[in-house]
């Protein structure tokens, strides 16, 4: 490890970049899900096993064809349960994770885990086994005992009700537990609810029947998503790293970016966006991309807390990226019954809002700062970084063509890892090799002939398969590409804990029909707030808004408020399947298209990641910046804006995700994401206290409420937005004619 104790005085000093050590402990500390706990050799080569296997049943599974959903859910949820119980300990105390064969220990994992491991096993396998019924043991078909469950069910319901719930508080904490058992009560205990929130209850014999058995629940749809199609992108995006993408990233980035203003802040932004297509972690893209980034924004005068900052609101940004956009958009797709392309699209225009913001505030800090790009000679060279990295791009287009063509997310999914494999194992030079192309192309053929894939897609995927044989970048051997899938199995373990567990809010939800009732009280409370306001608006006779306008504004701040506050600790996909459940149909009341509701409420909970007091992204760069972390945090808040308001933006002017029911217009697109990007301009400029010229406090002020009433796209907003920021316009627009004529 790097001695950086000169750093400890002043945390915004510079440090020199971290070793892979280093970022792997970083990434440990912030991520949930990343540390685990050290078992011995045998333990470690059995569990090692297990992962593989795991990776290798879904791989196969999305190729070839899935099994019944109860099997297919039951085999995945017995993986996490085995690998969750033996490298998660029970508490995260500071020597928990260390190697400990003492007392009842079996390879370091003490017996009572692997007595809670094959419980949850046997509670998830049961499922499928008990399927058709038992005659032996007197247990009918599942049709007949959905609703009245037997002995049987009642006890392997509640066994893994609660182990669901024991995973999840050991993979990410105690927050979602916490959460998830205040639903539990709610449902049980209906009646001893206030108000609009009481209902008859639940049945304890209905509520784990319900919780247990497929449909709703634990084997829900969020578990569906996430066995069927997010672990594979996250293999996928594990692999793709390991192969050379994410380096090709990066190096593009550079090359774009780096010799500007602020060149690498620049790189970081881009790198980011980059990074997002194949990644789903925020805390993953900081640790990888910021590696990098950081250390050379700090080299070029960037504070410490500010680079840390660019970085983490920037790889925020991943989970809302188009194409793979982490696990949610899956979710979404299957909450709402459209084909993931429709969200692919419907994602375009946020995320590059959110990006503008962030690189205006970059540009206008470099710009106040005088900070100047990285010098030619520090910049990749375009021909280089081609002529080595070329390939690795073939295993994305690969998977997006498969994805636009209209196959299923886990089939191009397949495609995209198998394209990635071959690009780091097979080669031409070494005729052994190939036969990982040559299967991959076999299964192409195979595919084609039963009708399975067009001939475009067959060509294309097989001419991908022998070019990438002629990658020049060094081979990936057997071993290294195991340690990328066991890897890759690692990091789905905490969004798998956390779909399951979410699913018993969902059930409870359907069952209780509190979303409901939520989103009533909601748009009640706005529409009170809403008639005060405007009949004190009107006793002074200013009336600029209908009180219809008034109670949208206010429930969107209000869901927009709950979506952060839930947020804190919470991962993304967890969080939008609550939010989506619970705050979603309160915007469905206000007449919100759903695909917008859902979008909003997604982007709020990404917002979450970045917003202090819990933000782990940001406390990731800023060990790496060597910063401090609640100023990090607050850099990467106010760096986010785009993001805080795309969502209001979409709701006001839905053809900015294209594929709105409203329908699509070019001319009134146009118009709305200009007066969007505007906003985000002008409170870009607020932020950072500088546009064409330093500005000062009154002006940052104007700027910054004219940003906000450029959000909602009317040309009376817009007409009242520059009246608004005129004042500070024509000063910035006089101080740098000053400027100019103090430099002649």
């Amino acid at each position: 490890m790097t001695t950086r104790s000169d750093s400890i005085t002043d945390p915004d000093t510079d440090s020199s970049t971290l070793s892979a050590e280093e970022l792997a402990a970083i990434e440990e500390k912030y991520d949930e899900g990343a540390k685990v706990r050290k078992v011995s050799r045998n333990a470690g080569l059995l569990l090692r096993g297990v992962a593989i296997v795991f990776a290798i049943y879904h791989y196969l599974t999305a190729g070839f064809g899935l099994p019944p959903d109860h099997w297919h859910m039951g085999w995945h949820l017995a993986g996490l349960f085995i690998l969750t119980y033996a490298l998660h300990p029970l508490i995260k105390s500071k020597h928990a994770f260390d190697l400990n064969t003492d007392g009842f220990r079996l390879g370091g994992i003490p017996v009572y885990d692997i007595v809670l491991m094959v419980l949850g096993v046997s509670a998830s396998l049961y499922l499928g086994l008990a399927w058709r019924g038992i005659p032996l043991l007197g247990i009918e078909e599942q049709t007949f005992r959905m609703g009245n469950p037997n002995t049987f069910d009642m006890v392997f319901g509640v066994i893994i009700i609660t182990l669901v719930l024991d995973l999840a508080r050991r993979t990410l904490g105690w927050v979602l537990p916490l959460i998830i058992l205040v639903f539990i009560s709610y449902a049980l205990f209906g009646p001893q609810f206030p108000g609009l929130l009481q209902h008859p209850g639940v049945k304890f014999r209905t509520f784990v029947s319900s919780m247990y058995f497929p449909q709703e629940g634990i084997f829900g749809v969020t578990l569906w998503v996430v066995s069927t199609i997010v672990f594979h992108f996250v293999l996928f995006g594990v692999i793709a790293q390991r192969t050379g993408l994410g380096q090709l990233f990066i190096d593009n980035a550079t090359i774009l970016a780096g010799r500007y203003v602020g060149g690498p802040a620049k790189v970081s932004v881009v790198s980011s966006a980059f990074f997002g297509t194949i990644s789903g972690s925020s805390v993953a893209n900081t640790v990888s991309t910021g590696a990098l980034t950081i250390p050379n924004m700090k080299r070029l005068g960037y504070p410490g807390h500010f680079a840390g900052g660019v970085e983490a609101a920037s790889s925020a940004g991943g989970q809302i990226t188009p194409p793979i956009m982490g696990a949610a958009a899956f979710i979404m797709a299957e909450f709402l019954e459209l084909p993931y392309t429709t969200i692919v699209i419907a994602a375009i225009f946020p995320a590059l809002l959110h990006y503008v913001g962030v690189f205006a505030v970059v540009h206008l800090m470099a710009r106040k700062l005088d900070l100047q790009g990285l010098a030619a000679e520090a910049l990749p060279r375009f021909k280089a970084v081609w002529k080595d990295g070329w390939a690795n791009l073939i295993p994305l287009i690969g998977l997006l063509w498969v994805l636009f063509s209209g196959y299923t997310p886990y089939m191009s999914a397949f495609c995209g890892i198998s394209l990635a494999a071959v690009s780091g194992m097979s080669r031409i030079k070494q005729p052994a090799t190939l036969v990982y192309s040559a299967l991959f192309i076999a299964f192409v053929v195979w595919k084609y002939v039963g009708g399975g894939f067009e001939l475009n897609t067959a060509a294309l995927l097989a001419v991908g398969a022998f070019v990438v044989t002629f990658n020049p970048q060094k081979r990936i051997t057997e071993p290294e590409m195991l340690d990328a899938i066991e890897l890759g199995v690692k990091y789905a373990l905490a969004v798998g804990a956390a779909s399951a567990a979410v699913g018993i809010v969902v059930g409870v939800i359907n069952t209780t029909g509190i979303g409901f009732r939520i989103g009533f009280m909601v748009t009640q409370g706005a529409g009170t707030l809403a008639a005060d306001f405007h009949a004190l608006l009107s006793g002074i006779n200013v009336s600029l808004f209908a009180v219809s306008d008034l109670q949208l504004f206010l429930s969107l701040v209000f869901v927009a408020i709950a979506c952060i506050l839930m947020g804190a600790g919470i991962p993304t996909t967890a969080l939008y399947i609550m939010l989506a459940s619970v705050a979603q149909p309160a915007l469905a009341q206000l007449g919100i298209p759903p695909i917008a509701s859902h979008m909003f409420v997604l982007y709020y909970g990404v917002v979450a990641e970045i917003t202090p007091p819990v933000c782990t992204s940001a406390y990731a760069a800023s060990a790496i910046a060597n910063s401090n972390p609640f100023r990090t945090g607050i850099s990467a808040f106010t760096l986010g804006l785009g993001k805080v308001l795309a969502p209001m933006a979409f709701v006001y002017s839905p053809v900015l995700l294209f594929v709105s029911s409203a329908g699509f217009d070019l001319w009134t697109f146009t118009y709305a994401a200009s007066s969007c990007i505007a906003g985000v301009i002008a409170l870009s400029a607020a932020v950072v206290g500088y546009w064409l010229a330093p500005m000062g406090a009154i002006n940052r002020i104007l700027m910054a409420i004219a940003g906000l009433v450029f959000i909602a796209p009317s040309l009376t907003a817009d007409a009242v937005a520059l009246l608004i920021c005129s004042p500070a316009i024509i000063s910035q627009l006089l101080a740098r004619r000053s400027q100019q004529a103090v430099v002649a």
